[in-house]
């Protein structure tokens, strides 16, 4: 057949090698390695975590080669392993975010991890063969997402990470095994029917599922094709009357992903990803940043923060109806929750891991101040990532008005962690389950990947 959308990413993840990978995505790739490392660490410690694990190891019998985050001497097969260490990477929405929206590392890395220690000594792929296969599986994602501008929005139907994360995963695995032009072809057609997740589940501690299953299934949609499992050739494409991955959206239009050049410019070149700063959805870091701004306002107006004095709190947010949550009731609503962020940071000067436990959860003075929350949806703040803006307005009984808006948080694309916050990050996540000199090796390891002779070491 003629070369079609397809064929023409299968030939990409054939055909792409270390060195069309620029300076600049070595960079931000790496940076998404090590803070994804450091989610999964600090996830490794969740309940939902915990159930996930239980169920591995219950349920099969795994021929244990694959190290679990936070589990010192535990292995498992490695597909159950890549779930795992999925599920902790999202346990607590703290992984990064692409635009348009995804979490791109935990649905890729996990797989990679567990990948590199399955195959026989000898066949280790080395640090700079890793980099790649990660990109790789970012890069088919971020082109999925393109296909169509339902993507480029906060999503309604599918978490984006369960569709394009599983095609992601079973991209990079294809590519660290080394599989054939038309073993990566029957690779994606596998993956693209072991994905997809409704965002009903948002919120609940099945989300967590979505990223595990979406780096296991691409992972064992990789290994069907390695041992000869075939599927549609045709599924990136429009077919008339026959769906293929377009039936996860409403609008569908492929286009090719050409054969890499020697000026090959992936799509993490172009848009960095945004990187969080407390384990919510990102949407929160708006509200956030705009309530510890008129909090500063409040707190030279009046002194001190004094709960009392505010009549009214109006928060003017996107319509995104899973994150407009006034009383949320468990963490992982709390984490999707405009209302209970804003009046957290209000409330404490800041959001944090210990934010989201049950005793914070349910503080009275938290919810008087849920309580003053008024919602407001402007024409103009649209559910997209790129574009949205979040807006604070404290209505005081005295009649003043105080107000903080931020349209771009510390962590987003527009304004990147440094690399001394990401460091921090890292180190706090990792300090969880991990002793200072394990959590430095994996700080140099990750800085010298492309030196990295066995990134199974990893």
């Amino acid at each position: 057949p003629e070369e079609t959308v397809t064929s023409s990413f299968a030939s990409f993840i054939h055909a792409v090698r270390p060195e069309h990978l620029s300076k600049t995505v070595r960079h931000r790739s790496k940076r998404m390695i090590l803070d994804s490392i450091g989610v999964g660490l600090v996830g490794s410690t969740t309940p939902v975590f915990d159930i996930a694990l239980q169920y591995c190891q219950e349920l099969y019998s795994p021929v244990a080669v694959s190290s679990v985050y936070g589990k010192p001497g535990l292995k498992l097969s490695p597909t159950l392993a890549a779930f795992t260490n999925g599920v902790a990477t999202h346990s607590m929405d703290f992984d990064d975010t692409w635009h348009p929206a995804t979490h791109p590392s935990g649905a890729v890395l996990p797989a990679l991890l567990a990948a590199s220690q399955m195959l026989p000594p000898g066949t280790k792929p080395n640090g700079m063969d890793f980099l790649l296969a990660f990109n790789v599986g970012l890069e088919v994602q971020g082109r999925l997402m393109h296909f169509s501008t339902e993507a480029h929005n906060i999503p309604k139907r599918f978490h984006p990470p369960s569709v394009v994360g599983t095609m992601g995963s079973a991209a990079a695995t294809a590519k660290l095994l080394s599989l054939s032009r038309l073993q990566c072809t029957h690779a994606l057609g596998i993956a693209a029917s072991l994905a997809g997740a409704p965002m009903a589940n948002a919120a609940t501690q099945a989300k967590p599922l979505h990223v595990g299953n979406a780096t296991r299934l691409g992972f064992e949609a990789a290994l069907l094709a390695s041992r000869g499992m075939e599927a549609n050739p045709l599924i990136l494409d429009e077919i008339p009357g026959c769906s293929g991955f377009s039936v996860f959206y409403s609008v569908y239009q492929p286009k090719p992903l050409p054969a890499p050049s020697d000026h090959h410019e992936f799509l993490l070149e172009k848009q960095d990803v945004a990187f969080k700063r407390f384990p919510a959805h990102l949407g929160m870091h708006w509200v956030v940043d705009a309530a510890l701004s008129v909090r500063n306002l409040f707190i030279n107006y009046a002194g001190s923060f004094s709960p009392s004095l505010i009549r009214t709190i109006v928060l003017k947010i996107p319509v995104s109806k899973y994150i407009n949550r006034p009383f949320p009731s468990s963490e992982h609503q709390a984490r999707h929750s405009f209302q209970f962020n804003a009046c957290t940071a209000l409330l404490d000067g800041e959001v944090d891991l210990s934010s989201f436990t049950e005793s914070s959860i349910h503080r009275q003075e938290l919810r008087e101040l849920l309580d003053k929350v008024v919602v407001e949806h402007p024409e103009d703040n649209v559910a997209n990532f790129d574009k949205m803006y979040g807006e604070v307005a404290l209505l005081l009984h005295s009649g003043d008005v105080l107000i903080g808006k931020c349209d771009t948080f510390y962590g987003h694309w527009r304004k990147p962690l440094s690399k001394e916050s990401l460091l921090k990050k890292f180190r706090s996540n990792a300090s969880h389950v991990l002793p200072e000199g394990k959590i430095e090796t994996i700080i140099t390891m990750v800085d010298n990947l492309e030196n990295l002779s066995d990134s199974s070491q990893l």
